[in-house]
């Protein structure tokens, strides 16, 4: 079946996130057939459990044509020909009071098939869901459910730029990428963003800083992007 995106009620919890006539949805077509793609589990640790207090959280972003560059990926859910996303939910990660985050909290239960396919066009990877609830999910204390309900809402508040435009950009700089990003999302500032690249600094990742409350805030001094001043590039599908 063919999914279009729609997004979901504004958040309550980001009312400065939130406006009128900015890009909405970032898949322009999602297809998920009957068969659960990915459908292998990933849930096995991939570090040390850790339990400490909760200090505000990150939203991750990943711009999916980026990832789908490399040839590593191709033939996986989100880089089929059928499908085209724009930038897709990494996780939303609980973060520490300080450089220390807590991870694998506790056991992870098994997510339900139909809770993976909610969340496809949204995360479009089985095995990715399953390890991020593992690693971070478990650190909320909320089920699976209502783990990636949260995600979603708080995915589905935010607002893009002109991705096509910025990708032409000569000169394009991580600040002013960060800034176009902001300027579209009242009551964000660059200091709430991390840009992440690669060492050819094509655009990997975007990070936004959140409160307790699931609000922006200013990003901690050791959660580290790219410089304001490195050139960025950003790949585009087409």
């Amino acid at each position: 079946m063919t999914v279009r995106v729609r997004r979901a009620a504004p958040l309550a919890l980001l009312p400065l996130l939130l406006t009128a006539g900015t890009a909405l949805a970032q898949a322009d077509r999602c297809v998920v057939s009957d068969r659960l793609p990915q459908a292998g589990s990933d849930t096995g640790r991939g570090g040390p459990r850790r339990v400490v207090p909760v200090g505000g959280y990150t939203l991750a972003l990943t711009w999916n044509p980026g990832f789908c560059r490399q040839p590593v990926h191709r033939g996986q859910f989100q880089c089929e020909p059928v499908n085209r996303f724009g930038f897709v939910l990494h996780g939303l990660w609980p973060d520490g009071r300080d450089s220390t985050w807590p991870q694998y909290c506790a056991p992870s239960p098994r997510i339900p098939d139909a809770e993976i396919r909610r969340n496809l066009c949204v995360m479009p990877s089985a095995a990715l869901q399953r390890h991020q609830y593992a690693k971070h999910g478990t650190c909320s204390g909320l089920p699976p459910s209502a783990y990636f309900a949260r995600a979603r809402g708080v995915y589905a508040a935010i607002r893009y730029p002109d991705m096509d435009a910025l990708s032409r950009r000569q000169g394009l700089t991580a600040g002013q990428f960060a800034a176009a990003f902001a300027r579209v999302n009242p009551g964000m500032t660059p200091a709430m963003l991390r840009v992440r690249a690669g060492r050819d600094r094509w655009l990997d990742e975007l990070w936004l800083c959140l409160d307790t409350r699931l609000r922006p805030r200013a990003c901690p001094a050791h959660q580290r992007g790219l410089a304001a001043h490195a050139p960025l590039r950003i790949w585009r599908d087409r």
